[in-house]
């Protein structure tokens, strides 16, 4: 019998991984990371989140106290430290005081996902983060610490970033493109809280205040910049309005908060204003 091998015919064009990672089907990608978040999101019941911004580099205050403790007794064994056991005490110093801020990313995404488990209503905000560690890993911690459900936006790096342990596995989306997971992380957003960041935190932080600024979203969309003594330092608002780059009206897009109790009084203050809660929740009055 003939060799009919070669009449075998192709495979679909969708499944046809060679072809779906050429240029030619970029569109399909970008429509695929639209579509597959959106049905999954829809089967999981999830319409509102509040997102956590934030650096990946920090460290939890544990890993962060063990790692200075490690270089003080290398210092210490030494007798003095050499130049660069100095350089690296103070980075450990200051990994420190970073940590802090996972600390309180944990407890505020722990807290306002206690809160949103306890509304009678059909709202239930759940928390969104990267995926990744550091502050992502903290606002994830935080929520899955309080039994709720937690997503965490991961992106494809060419050095592969690892999903933290505290995302369940069906909530964990993976993305090609970081403006397809821009738009994930704001299209069901209710709130947004930006911890201290690099370059990609700042980014995300001022795409938020440029589209609010410009009234894209068609919702409001309470933004808490956490951390006075890092962003008083890193970005210096004060300075743009002199310049006359941004109006002084526009910092008010934002509240800036240094501390979980006043962040968690003003998240749940605004979103019971907003999205008008029932009768006999607890209104949280700001002083």
């Amino acid at each position: 019998m003939a060799d009919q091998s070669h009449f075998l015919s192709p495979p679909l064009a969708y499944l046809n991984a060679e072809f779906m990672n050429t240029p030619a089907a970029r569109p399909m990608r970008i429509l695929a990371e639209y579509l597959e978040p959106a049905e999954r999101l829809r089967r999981a019941r999830i319409y509102d989140t509040i997102v956590f911004f934030g650096s990946a580099r920090c460290h939890s205050p544990e890993q962060a106290a063990q790692q200075l403790a490690s270089i003080n007794e290398e210092i210490e064994r030494a007798g003095s430290p050499s130049a660069e056991q100095a350089v690296g005490r103070t980075r450990a110093e200051t990994a420190v005081k970073l940590a802090r801020y996972y600390q309180d990313a944990e407890d505020l995404a722990r807290r306002l996902t206690e809160w949103s488990k306890a509304l009678s209503s059909n709202r239930n905000f759940i928390v969104c983060s990267g995926g990744s560690g550091g502050m992502m890993e903290a606002a994830n911690r935080g929520a899955a610490i309080a039994g709720g459900k937690t997503i965490g936006l991961n992106i494809e790096l060419p050095h592969e970033q690892c999903v933290n342990q505290y995302v369940p596995h069906d909530l964990i989306f993976n993305f090609r493109y970081f403006f397809m997971r821009k738009f994930w992380f704001l299209y069901p957003a209710k709130a947004l809280i930006v911890f201290p960041g690099g370059f990609g935190t700042i980014d995300e932080f001022f795409e938020v205040l440029t589209l609010i600024q410009t009234k894209k979203p068609r919702k409001t969309m309470p933004v808490v910049l956490f951390g006075n003594d890092y962003w008083n330092e890193v970005i210096n608002f004060d300075a743009l309005i002199r310049w006359g780059t941004i109006s002084p009206e526009d910092v008010g897009i934002f509240y800036r908060s240094d501390s979980v109790d006043d962040a968690y009084k003003y998240l749940t203050h605004r979103l019971t204003e907003i999205y008008s809660a029932p009768e006999g929740l607890d209104q949280v009055k700001l002083t």
